[in-house]
């Protein structure tokens, strides 16, 4: 099985972190922007895309700071991504730090995916 390694992307978003952390931890939030729908029942959550779905079971979450999710089809491997709002204690300037894995012939294809996700949340937010 190839081996996957961990990259962190960080994106600027006007937004308060509590508003922030809705978008990034609940069904509705994550439906908005991440996939078509999501439906959670516990720690399962289930997103769906035009005709795919895909179960991610939420490992740890931290109000309004934190999630971190493994998709079930993983569960076998050390991999999950985790979405992590950070703010800067001199400026107060919100930003969302996505850390994920992927193989390494396939990160770059991985960034962009995340890029095309956070700027439909940016746009979402209205902090485009």
């Amino acid at each position: 099985m190839p081996k996957k390694s961990f990259f962190e992307l960080e994106f600027p978003i006007h937004s308060s972190p509590s508003l922030l952390y809705q978008y990034i931890s609940t069904p509705s939030g994550l439906s908005e922007w991440f996939a078509d729908n999501v439906n959670s029942r516990g720690e399962l959550f289930t997103f769906i895309w035009d005709d795919s779905e895909e179960q991610a079971k939420l490992l740890s979450k931290k109000s309004g700071e934190r999630v971190k999710f493994r998709w079930l089809d993983d569960e076998d491997d050390p991999y999950f991504f985790e979405l992590r709002i950070v703010v800067d204690e001199i400026t107060k300037d919100v930003s969302l730090m996505v850390g994920d894995f992927a193989e390494e012939d396939e990160t770059e294809e991985a960034k962009m995916l995340w890029e095309n996700q956070i700027g439909s949340l940016k746009h979402v937010i209205g902090s485009v």
